[in-house]
């Protein structure tokens, strides 16, 4: 399957926020707590998207400052328009070249994209490049391998089913490595010290079948995209294969969850 079969667009914010923003906020407030950081320190957010983790460390852990950077125009302009604090500001850049200083920040995290960076170690030496020695790089991903995102999980399986293609489009099958030990011997083997792991789980409820589908149309991320690509004929097969596989209570009401896994790591002192 070639890279442009993987619909890996990630352009238009607001789709973005549908279909996967909403959900990376609950996680981002667990990935902070977990970190208990202290205040006052100085952030970076490596691809920052649309602004949940930042958003979430400006709330949560009174920071001196922050710098969200974010390769995507687009993910940039929703972030700047949504977060109004003169602590933070946000710049364009790549997670392999950060245009940042050599160990001029205390904190540097990443939410939910170290996966789709082309070179995971190179986005790591450039964390911890510009970390101060004893200060922290820590980041997390989605638990694709274990089924974390149930909701994906249920629409890989049925398009799957009506397509065995679609299998090899799925985030389980290309980033096997998003699991707890795998990350953290990455992250060992960037020159981390003290590196600790753990899950984080949050909580995914839709509305209504309607609301769990209509972000799926959008074409924002791997499977938006696949979506999208089908004939309307094939889409609606797909549509009306989950409809009838997810659970619902009474209420119609669809309750899934979300975990990830959360890696986190020390600069060592004097490097």
């Amino acid at each position: 399957m070639t890279d442009a079969g993987r619909h890996d667009a990630w352009s238009a914010g607001d789709a973005y926020e549908q279909y996967m923003g909403r959900w990376s906020r609950g996680i981002a407030r667990q990935f902070l707590d977990w970190m208990s950081p202290s205040d006052g320190l100085t952030w970076v957010d490596v691809g920052c998207g649309t602004g949940a983790l930042s958003a979430s460390i400006l709330e949560r852990c009174g920071p001196g400052s922050l710098i969200g950077i974010e390769p995507s125009p687009a993910f940039l302009a929703l972030a700047r328009n949504r977060i109004a604090d003169g602590r933070a500001r946000f710049e364009q850049g790549d997670a392999q070249a950060l245009p940042i200083g050599d160990r001029t920040q205390d904190v540097v995290v990443s939410g939910l994209v170290l996966n789709f960076v082309p070179d995971r170690n190179l986005a790591l030496a450039e964390m911890k490049r510009v970390v101060r020695p004893g200060g922290t790089v820590a980041f997390y991903v989605w638990d694709y391998p274990g089924g974390g995102l149930e909701f994906l999980r249920a629409f890989w399986t049925a398009a799957s089913e009506l397509d065995p293609k679609a299998a090899d489009l799925s985030e389980d099958q290309r980033f096997p490595f998003c699991q707890g030990q795998p990350l953290c011997d990455m992250a060992e083997a960037s020159g981390l010290m003290d590196v600790a792991f753990d899950a984080i789980e949050a909580p995914t409820i839709f509305r209504d079948f309607e609301d769990f589908w209509r972000p799926f149309t959008l074409g924002a991320g791997p499977a938006p995209g696949y979506c999208s690509s089908l004939s309307e004929r094939d889409r609606e097969a797909l549509r009306e294969r989950l409809d009838a596989s997810l659970p619902r209570p009474g209420d119609g009401s669809i309750m899934l969850k979300a975990r990830a896994w959360a890696v986190r790591g020390r600069v060592l002192e004097g490097a």
